[in-house]
């Protein structure tokens, strides 16, 4: 699942998702990157559905539609997927790596883990994120209870990370009108792996 469904804040208040980079909507640039290493996709979004939706995927909204952070898109969509596992990569990062979904899944597997998030070497990138079917009901009591810190709902389950200290420029997150330029002047993060 894509995440798309933020208020964009600091870009304004922008849809992320569709906010032109190299003249392409940045969810383009991830789609392009995760669809290949997945067999059906998601796409988290709060606005803008019809325009999500022409990206031939299923588009899902927050449950109750108000804005509650990544886990509440996490939330919805654990509902709707046909497999046992959920993926997540953030719209606003384009460089993402092509073995994400990969090594995601083989950590989780090794470790028997519920939830496996990815690791650049210095720190979590919890919005790169693997998550079993079987979370589902944990989750939506944290998001009850009124959680919504990402990293504050993995420790309640068996959690795993997997290394990407390969790679950190796959994390890279384009939230700045600056990063955005950067990136598209060559400058920004290098291509994920």
């Amino acid at each position: 699942m894509i995440l798309s469904g933020g208020r964009g804040r600091r870009l304004g208040g922008v849809d992320k998702g569709l906010y032109a980079v190299g003249g392409r909507a940045l969810i383009e640039h991830v789609l392009e990157r995760i669809e290949p290493q997945v067999a059906d996709c998601l796409i988290s979004a709060n606005r803008n559905l019809a325009r999500y939706a022409v990206y031939g995927h299923p588009v899902v909204g927050d449950d109750n539609g108000a804005f509650d952070g990544p886990l509440a898109g996490v939330a919805a969509a654990l509902g709707r997927v046909r497999g046992e596992w959920l993926a997540t990569a953030p719209c606003d990062a384009p460089a993402v790596s092509k073995v994400l979904i990969e090594r995601l899944l083989d950590a989780a597997l090794a470790r028997s883990a519920d939830i496996c998030c990815a690791d650049d070497g210095e720190r979590l990138q919890p919005t790169f994120c693997l998550y079993h079917r079987r979370v589902a009901p944990s989750l939506r009591a944290y998001l009850a209870r009124g959680g919504r810190k990402i990293d504050r709902f993995f420790p309640e389950h068996r959690f795993a990370t997997a290394d990407f200290s390969d790679a950190p420029g796959s994390f890279a997150n384009l939230n700045t009108r600056g990063e955005i330029a950067a990136f598209e002047s060559g400058l920004g993060p290098d291509e994920g792996r």
